[in-house]
């Protein structure tokens, strides 16, 4: 019996060094640990297209106007996908919406949810006709409902009422991979974010899909202080009418250190996440222009194709956990293209932090976002001045 178990045992030792592999490399990979997740921000000009990739699924956020739906469906074909696990359109204004009944025609797409907001135009009209033609149902999903995409989970923020606009009626949404997480909120004014804050659900986020191309109506100070974000995203179209994106939200994201990106000035932007760090195809932005109303947007980028994505690049990973929530940033911020850079203080051998009493942030001496006003400079350790409550600035990381 001893020489048969013998053999059993060497049969399998042989068998096991045929597929080349031991016990511990071919153990299935644990359902948890997180997939890479890509989030495309796809140039489509004055508008919202997002492609999110996860564990071989896909997910479309908006389609552009009606001029867009074509190149969306180039941009996605050339990323292999053939089949969308979910479209959402978040409102029905042309912009996300108009290049919809083309992904729609031309992808197999499993779940389409809309808007509980409705209009009565052309647009809105091939939307809902395009639909019908491939039997598709769309759904308005309800709030705090939660979704899978590989191993990315979706939770909906909102819509959780019915409003008199479209913008507030967006379809929001936290998508999170690993302890990595994105926010998008459509085009939401500053009502919907106040109802997304009494929901009480967690939406802190890495990178922030800046609501409303940047408007000074969206990114309310409560809402961006839950957010908490490290990266920002801003789509837009470059010269647009709006005056996108305004001066007193860049002024929002510049003092508190969140970097920027911006589709009108580098291109469609893609962002890697391997649940555990994020990082970028293109540097951040810098030069922190607001838009300005020129009448002028639709000629400027109607039937524009898209720019081309700059060559790989990456910005520095967040690694972690998401940092706590932001202190509230100082009033009345002047126009960011009208701000001057303050020079910063001269490192001596005393001086180790600069401290804002307001905000609870230190920086290092050499920051370029020194406090101007509730400054306090410190010369003690970083462990005594964490201990007293303060967090580290974002961009200088002390």
């Amino acid at each position: 019996m001893n020489k048969v178990y013998q053999r059993i045992l060497h049969a399998a030792l042989v068998f096991s060094l045929l597929l080349g592999c031991t016990l511990s490399v071919c153990m299935p990979v644990s359902a948890s640990s997180p997939e890479q997740m890509d989030v495309h921000f796809i140039d489509v000009g004055q508008g919202d297209a997002t492609l999110v990739t996860c564990g071989g699924h896909a997910m479309l956020i908006d389609a552009g106007d009606d001029t867009k739906g074509t190149a969306i469906q180039n941009y996605l074909q050339k990323q292999k996908i053939s089949k969308l696990d979910y479209l959402i359109l978040t409102h029905p204004d042309a912009d996300h919406i108009g290049g919809a009944p083309v992904i729609i025609t031309k992808f197999d797409i499993s779940n389409v949810f809309v808007s509980n907001f409705e209009k009565d135009n052309q647009t809105y009209r091939k939307l809902i006709q395009s639909l019908d033609d491939k039997h598709i149902k769309p759904m308005t999903p309800s709030v705090n409902s939660v979704y899978s995409l590989g191993s990315a989970s979706i939770t909906i923020l909102a819509p959780g009422k019915e409003y008199d606009n479209p913008n507030d009626a967006s379809i929001a949404l936290l998508l999170k991979n690993g302890t990595r997480s994105f926010l998008f909120t459509g085009d939401a004014g500053e009502n919907a974010e106040k109802d997304i804050l009494k929901t009480n659900i967690d939406i802190r986020a890495d990178v922030y899909k800046v609501g409303h191309h940047g408007s000074k109506y969206s990114t309310s100070k409560d809402f961006f202080k839950a957010i908490d974000p490290f990266y920002a995203v801003i789509s837009c179209g470059e010269g647009n009418s709006y005056g996108h994106p305004h001066a007193e939200t860049l002024n929002t994201l510049r003092a508190n250190g969140v970097m920027v990106y911006r589709t009108d000035e580098e291109g469609t932007i893609i962002a890697t996440t391997d649940g555990r760090s994020v990082s970028f195809n293109v540097p951040a932005s810098e030069s922190w222009k607001a838009g300005e109303p020129t009448g002028s947007s639709a000629s400027a980028s109607a039937g524009q194709p898209a720019k081309a994505a700059p060559a790989q690049t990456t910005t520095p990973a967040v690694s972690g956990q998401t940092e706590p929530a932001a202190q509230p940033q100082p009033e009345s911020a002047p126009a960011v293209e009208e701000t001057p850079q303050k020079a910063a203080t001269p490192a001596t051998k005393e001086l180790t932090y600069v401290l804002n009493t307001k905000t609870k942030k230190f920086h290092k001496p050499s920051c370029s976002f020194l406090p101007t006003t509730n400054r306090q400079d410190s010369t003690e350790s970083r462990d005594s001045i964490t201990a007293q409550g303060y967090v580290p600035c974002k961009k200088c990381n002390p």
